[in-house]
Protein backbone atom coordinates (compact mmCIF):
# COMPACT_ATOMS: atom_id res chain seq x y z
CA UNK A 1 0.00 0.00 0.00
CA UNK A 2 2.92 2.38 0.85
CA UNK A 3 4.16 1.68 -2.90
CA UNK A 4 0.64 2.98 -4.31
CA UNK A 5 0.75 6.06 -1.87
CA UNK A 6 3.69 6.70 -3.24
CA UNK A 7 3.08 6.12 -6.69
CA UNK A 8 0.57 8.43 -6.44
CA UNK A 9 2.53 11.53 -4.80
CA UNK A 10 5.31 11.12 -7.20
CA UNK A 11 2.61 11.28 -10.22
CA UNK A 12 0.80 14.17 -9.00
CA UNK A 13 4.35 15.96 -8.49
CA UNK A 14 4.33 15.61 -12.89
CA UNK A 15 0.56 15.63 -13.63
CA UNK A 16 -0.20 16.29 -17.30
CA UNK A 17 -3.85 16.92 -18.10
CA UNK A 18 -3.91 17.40 -22.20
CA UNK A 19 -6.32 19.40 -24.08
CA UNK A 20 -8.76 18.03 -26.26
CA UNK A 21 -6.59 19.38 -29.34
CA UNK A 22 -3.17 18.79 -27.75
CA UNK A 23 -3.62 15.72 -27.02
CA UNK A 24 -5.23 14.74 -30.82
CA UNK A 25 -1.88 16.17 -32.04
CA UNK A 26 0.63 14.21 -29.77
CA UNK A 27 -1.88 11.40 -30.84
CA UNK A 28 -1.49 11.92 -34.31
CA UNK A 29 2.40 12.10 -34.39
CA UNK A 30 2.74 8.70 -33.14
CA UNK A 31 0.93 7.52 -36.27
CA UNK A 32 -2.50 6.61 -34.14
CA UNK A 33 -4.33 8.13 -36.99
CA UNK A 34 -6.16 5.01 -38.38
CA UNK A 35 -3.93 2.90 -36.91
CA UNK A 36 -5.23 -0.78 -37.00
CA UNK A 37 -8.32 0.74 -38.29
CA UNK A 38 -8.90 3.28 -35.80
CA UNK A 39 -9.31 7.18 -36.05
CA UNK A 40 -7.85 9.77 -34.68
CA UNK A 41 -11.24 10.85 -33.11
CA UNK A 42 -12.00 6.91 -31.76
CA UNK A 43 -8.30 8.07 -29.50
CA UNK A 44 -9.23 10.95 -28.17
CA UNK A 45 -12.82 9.92 -27.54
CA UNK A 46 -11.44 6.90 -25.47
CA UNK A 47 -8.85 9.14 -23.66
CA UNK A 48 -11.15 11.39 -22.53
CA UNK A 49 -13.71 8.73 -21.06
CA UNK A 50 -10.97 6.78 -19.52
CA UNK A 51 -8.69 9.20 -17.93
CA UNK A 52 -10.00 12.54 -18.77
CA UNK A 53 -6.86 13.23 -20.75
CA UNK A 54 -4.46 12.86 -17.55
CA UNK A 55 -1.39 10.83 -17.61
CA UNK A 56 -1.65 10.40 -13.98
CA UNK A 57 -5.34 8.83 -13.89
CA UNK A 58 -4.95 6.32 -11.25
CA UNK A 59 -8.02 3.70 -10.36
CA UNK A 60 -8.49 0.47 -8.83
CA UNK A 61 -10.49 -2.19 -10.16
CA UNK A 62 -12.60 -4.66 -8.13
CA UNK A 63 -10.63 -7.86 -9.46
CA UNK A 64 -7.62 -6.12 -7.65
CA UNK A 65 -5.88 -4.70 -10.78
CA UNK A 66 -5.07 -1.23 -11.19
CA UNK A 67 -5.47 1.33 -14.25
CA UNK A 68 -3.00 3.21 -15.09
CA UNK A 69 -2.32 6.67 -17.34
CA UNK A 70 -4.30 8.84 -19.85
CA UNK A 71 -5.47 5.48 -21.56
CA UNK A 72 -6.30 3.38 -18.15
CA UNK A 73 -3.70 0.09 -19.25
CA UNK A 74 -4.53 -2.38 -16.48
CA UNK A 75 -1.99 -3.93 -14.40
CA UNK A 76 -4.03 -7.64 -14.87
CA UNK A 77 -2.88 -8.08 -18.66
CA UNK A 78 -1.07 -4.94 -20.09
CA UNK A 79 1.60 -3.81 -17.03
CA UNK A 80 3.20 -5.03 -14.06
CA UNK A 81 2.30 -2.91 -10.78
CA UNK A 82 3.90 -5.96 -8.81
CA UNK A 83 0.27 -5.78 -7.05
CA UNK A 84 -1.55 -7.73 -9.18
CA UNK A 85 -2.15 -11.40 -9.07
CA UNK A 86 -1.17 -13.79 -12.09
CA UNK A 87 -0.59 -9.94 -14.28
CA UNK A 88 0.36 -11.10 -17.63
CA UNK A 89 2.23 -7.56 -18.60
CA UNK A 90 1.91 -8.58 -21.81
CA UNK A 91 3.47 -4.98 -22.90
CA UNK A 92 6.42 -5.92 -20.98
CA UNK A 93 6.70 -2.65 -19.03
CA UNK A 94 6.40 -1.25 -15.01
CA UNK A 95 2.52 0.17 -14.92
CA UNK A 96 4.66 3.47 -12.98
CA UNK A 97 6.02 4.33 -16.44
CA UNK A 98 2.69 5.22 -17.59
CA UNK A 99 1.99 7.79 -15.49
CA UNK A 100 4.01 10.30 -16.44
CA UNK A 101 4.63 12.94 -19.09
CA UNK A 102 6.07 10.51 -21.68
CA UNK A 103 3.48 9.20 -22.90
CA UNK A 104 5.10 7.27 -26.06
CA UNK A 105 5.25 4.35 -23.67
CA UNK A 106 1.68 4.44 -23.10
CA UNK A 107 0.77 5.15 -26.59
CA UNK A 108 3.08 1.88 -27.62
CA UNK A 109 1.46 -0.42 -25.11
CA UNK A 110 -2.13 1.40 -26.40
CA UNK A 111 -0.77 0.12 -30.01
CA UNK A 112 -0.10 -3.81 -28.36
CA UNK A 113 -3.66 -3.62 -26.88
CA UNK A 114 -5.37 -3.30 -30.07
CA UNK A 115 -3.49 -5.63 -31.82
CA UNK A 116 -5.32 -8.37 -29.07
CA UNK A 117 -8.90 -10.28 -31.11
CA UNK A 118 -9.98 -7.43 -28.97
CA UNK A 119 -8.95 -4.09 -30.77
CA UNK A 120 -10.02 -0.87 -28.95
CA UNK A 121 -12.97 -2.77 -27.44
CA UNK A 122 -10.57 -3.70 -24.88
CA UNK A 123 -11.55 -0.51 -23.36
CA UNK A 124 -15.39 -0.56 -21.56
CA UNK A 125 -15.51 3.64 -22.07
CA UNK A 126 -14.83 3.35 -25.20
CA UNK A 127 -17.97 0.67 -26.00
CA UNK A 128 -19.63 2.96 -23.65
CA UNK A 129 -18.91 6.14 -25.14
CA UNK A 130 -17.39 6.06 -28.28
CA UNK A 131 -18.37 2.67 -30.32
CA UNK A 132 -21.51 4.08 -33.10
CA UNK A 133 -21.37 7.76 -32.33
CA UNK A 134 -20.79 10.19 -34.03
CA UNK A 135 -16.89 11.15 -33.21
CA UNK A 136 -16.26 14.69 -34.97
CA UNK A 137 -16.86 16.94 -31.73
CA UNK A 138 -13.28 15.72 -30.50
CA UNK A 139 -11.74 17.01 -33.21
CA UNK A 140 -13.56 19.93 -33.71
CA UNK A 141 -11.20 23.15 -34.37
CA UNK A 142 -7.80 21.19 -33.33
CA UNK A 143 -6.55 22.11 -36.97
CA UNK A 144 -4.78 19.00 -37.64
CA UNK A 145 -3.28 19.66 -41.34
Amino acid sequence: MRGLVFLLLLAMASAKVYERCEWARVLKAYGMDGYRGYSLADWVCLSKWESGYSTTAVNLNGDRSTDYGIFQINSRWWCNDGRTPSSKNACSIECSVLVSDDVSVAINCAKRVVRDPNGIRAWVAWRNHCENRDLSSYLLGCDLE
